[in-house]
């Protein structure tokens, strides 16, 4: 096993001279006391991704790494267009699993009596768990639809509003998608899971704002101290992971096709020029469209819930829609020149600095919302993204606080009832399928949040604005 070496506080290298075939040394962004929890697969990982044809400056891992599909979960990697790949490995099988924030005018104090009632009527509202399906009954031309327009798909069928759109990534639609490079049985697997939470990791979390360390950016993103918020945390579901699955053949027989050497074949992949990878980008869209419509719709039953509930208009404002899975094509400078790279964040969140085109113009001055969200029983932070971040990592932060344990090994040593009733203790109230979602899903499955925000804080690869607290929180 390589040994990282230590080029700069919580930044740790992986020597380009560890594997023949490494074409750029690999960076693992971490604290002295996160990188006691790194196995050394995940290490591994950023090796074998490094010897990617085209990648640029470095085979990247963020705070929140552990070991994924052929790249760590918390990998970034960028690639010349002319000759580097694209590689379903490299965006996960959830495409486009992302998370968003809602926030109220509503003041901790005057739902603390409500969570329970609220909490359970979310869960009720917003199907979740293992296989849910959902409310509509989409047809195939409506899923065609989704596929291509993604969140405005939504707004346009009045699941939200116009304002929405302007605070997604990507306005909730990314281009080049085609309903066409979509396999009938993901659209199948789509059809009835539109607007549904799925399990997992994925929820649905009232919190509320406990701090606020940057008063300026905070001003500009609308939060104050005390105030109600509501995260939710899904993607493309049984959609996205079939076109995942189905393109993952495709690209295993493309990688013999152009004679690339993988050292896992977890890392299958084409030329970006090939016709091979621009049917998985065509895909990949669609189904990073139908995530974004998919957080688009439930947000609508969120603000629904409430309004019920309080029997009146409740403010509830999109902050931001983050993408945690994804490919895409984005200008960064590299060696002095501003070049166009297609960038991989599988597990990672875009940090834009302000300035940037692409960051929403509410926010353009003081730079693109971060929204990252911790475990149960713990906080999750808004950040702000970075010009160190533009240098660094290609404009990428951590995007959770990464698992020390898996899903499998905490259901053996966990038990679920005794965590909801632990976070029961600490005014947290859970709502699940079953205890052992919960299990699967403990705090001490995962690094602690704290840890994993001060390092991108202190690299200066997204900086903090906000802590917030869990109140409730509907698991799927």
């Amino acid at each position: 096993m390589v040994e990282l070496v230590k080029v700069d506080e919580d930044i740790w290298e992986v020597p380009q001279s560890y594997k023949p075939d490494m074409k750029v040394p690999g960076r693992i962004f971490l604290s002295d006391k996160l990188i006691k929890d790194l196995e050394d697969g995940s290490i591994e990982q950023v090796a074998n991704v490094a010897t990617l044809p085209g990648i640029q400056k470095y085979a990247m891992a963020m705070p929140d790494a552990h070991i994924g599909y052929g790249f760590p979960i918390g990998g970034v990697a960028a690639f010349d267009l002319d000759t580097g790949v694209i590689s379903p490995g490299g965006v996960g099988f959830d495409i486009n699993c992302g998370v968003r924030l809602l926030k109220s005018d509503l003041k901790v104090e005057d739902i603390r009596k409500d969570a329970d009632n609220l909490i359970e009527r979310l869960y009720h509202n917003v199907p979740s768990g293992l296989g849910s399906e959902s409310k509509l009954r989409v047809s195939d031309t409506v899923l065609n639809e989704v596929f291509e327009k993604g969140a405005r798909w939504a707004v346009e069928n009045g699941y939200g509003v116009k304002a929405d759109l302007e605070h997604c990534e990507e306005n909730g639609e990314m281009k080049g998608a085609n309903f066409a490079k979509v396999s009938k049985k993901a659209h199948e697997r789509g059809r009835s899971q539109l607007g549904t939470l799925g399990s997992g990791n994925h929820f649905l979390e009232i919190q509320y704002v406990e701090k606020i360390y940057d008063e300026q950016v905070a001003k500009a993103f609308g939060l104050e101290e005390g105030k109600v918020t509501v995260m939710i945390h899904c993607g493309s579901r049984g959609a996205g992971h079939q076109i995942c699955t189905d393109y993952i053949k495709v690209l295993e027989k493309a990688s013999r096709k152009y004679g690339i050497k993988l050292y896992d074949r977890q890392l299958a992949c084409a030329p970006l020029s090939s016709e091979e990878a621009k049917d998985y980008i065509s895909a990949m869209a669609a189904a990073a469209n139908y995530a974004w419509a998919n957080r688009q719709v439930i947000s609508h039953w969120v603000r629904e819930t409430f309004n019920d509930y309080y029997k009146s208009e409740i403010k509830m404002d999109l902050l931001y829609d983050v993408a945690h899975n994804v490919a895409k094509f984005e200008e960064h400078d590299i060696n002095g020149k501003r070049v166009k790279v297609c960038v991989h964040r599988k597990g990672a969140t875009r940090a834009f600095a302000p300035g940037r085109e692409e960051v929403p113009v509410a926010f353009r001055n003081v730079g693109q919302p971060v929204i990252i969200p911790g475990s149960m029983g713990s906080a999750s932070y808004v950040l702000v993204g970075t010009q160190k971040a533009m240098e660094t990592t290609f404009g990428s932060t951590c995007h959770g606080a990464g698992r020390v344990m898996s899903r499998h090994a905490a259901k053996k040593e966990v038990r679920g009832s005794e965590i909801k009733k632990e976070l029961l203790e600490m005014g947290i109230i859970v709502k699940a399928p079953k205890d052992s979602a919960i299990a699967e899903e403990a705090p001490e499955v995962y690094k602690d949040i704290d840890d994993v925000i001060e390092v991108v804080h202190r690299l200066g690869i997204s900086k903090k604005v906000a802590r917030l607290v869990p109140i409730a929180v509907a698991k799927g």
